[in-house]
């Protein structure tokens, strides 16, 4: 799987909320990007963009310690594209009632409010991990 990709396909979602926060949208914050019907898509269509752009962008992974050596074919930068809007959808599904991750469902079976407090102790710690990668492992890991 292409890291970077996994990476920013994790993030690529929320700019929904973030265009309807600052356009004012009368739109619900997780709107259609976070379904399932809409990530796999967008997920895969990340991939594509990804692996186009990998050329222009292997110079940056190398600076941020993410030029792992894959396979330069798309399976690896689709598989990450999909897997990382999916797995957003479904962590973010028990967090926010307005959601409809099973769309054209209209209502949010996976809402679990007391799932907010370990879902984001989960991501501070993946983000804990994260940056102990890459200011500890990731060097050495360039260097041996």
């Amino acid at each position: 799987m292409h890291l970077p990709t996994f990476m920013l396909a994790n993030v690529v979602l929320d700019f929904e909320p973030l265009l309807v926060l600052v356009m004012g949208l009368g739109y619900p914050l997780h709107g259609y990007a976070h379904t399932f019907l809409a990530a796999l898509p967008l997920g895969v269509a990340l991939g594509y963009v990804m692996l186009n752009l990998d050329g222009i962008l292997h110079p940056l992974y190398g600076l941020l310690h993410l030029d792992l050596e894959i396979n330069r074919k798309p399976v690896p930068f689709i598989l990450a594209g999909t897997s990382g809007t999916m797995l957003h959808v479904l962590i973010d599904s028990p967090l926010y009632i307005e959601m409809n991750p099973l769309y054209p469902l209209t209502t949010n079976p996976m809402y679990n409010p007391t799932l907010s407090f370990g879902v984001y102790c989960m991501c501070v710690m993946m983000g804990i991990f994260g940056l102990v990668y890459l200011a500890y492992v990731a060097p050495i890991r360039r260097k041996g």
